[in-house]
């Protein structure tokens, strides 16, 4: 299984590296760190033909402007492992390139992530993620609750990144908008 991704601008990926750090040291939280990369996953797939998905994505990009998304708040996916994230709005231009991406990567796929169906996908940006517990989530929040996590985010590329052993490491990166042919 792949990930579609966008890798986040230089400052709010230091923000959240920041973030992460913080939760290692105070809380021993380094789950998240799978994914060296802070990110917006907008799909998970099986594709068996890397190459044709490579194609796409790059015709994508180069059909595809820089945009710019909005963050607010905290989130928590509940479980045994609870998962803490910051909600990335839902736009008109995230929409979009989100349905277009289902729409056509799934034509080429042999399965699809479940919770990146358009009507379900709640984007965001992980901060803790595997090793978190319920016992650790009040305290990890009134932690984190001394944070703003009102940002503005310029996406400006589409990043498939795979599994490599125990984490999930970049493959290939695809910048927005068209390339200067060099003479």
């Amino acid at each position: 299984m792949i990930a579609i991704t966008s890798l986040l601008d230089k400052k709010t990926s230091e923000r959240v590296s920041e973030l992460t750090e913080h939760l290692e040291k105070k809380f021993g939280l380094s789950g998240v760190k799978i994914t060296p990369y802070p990110h917006l996953t907008l799909l998970t797939a099986e594709v068996p033909d890397m190459e044709e998905l490579k194609q796409y994505l790059e015709q994508m990009c180069m059909e595809s402007q820089n945009f710019t998304v909005r963050t607010t708040g905290l989130g928590v996916f509940p479980g045994q492992n609870p998962v803490v994230y910051i909600p990335v709005l839902r736009t008109p231009p995230l929409n979009q390139l989100h349905g277009r991406l289902h729409r056509d990567v799934s034509e080429m796929s042999t399965e699809m992530g479940l919770y990146y169906n358009p009507n379900l996908w709640l984007p965001h940006i992980t901060l803790a993620l595997g090793d978190t517990t319920p016992e650790i989530l009040g305290p990890l929040l009134s932690f984190l609750c001394n944070y703003n996590f009102n940002w503005e985010i310029t996406l400006d590329n589409l990043t498939i990144l795979q599994k490599c052993g125990e984490f999930f490491l970049k493959d290939e990166e695809f910048r927005f908008g068209r390339r200067e042919l060099i003479c």
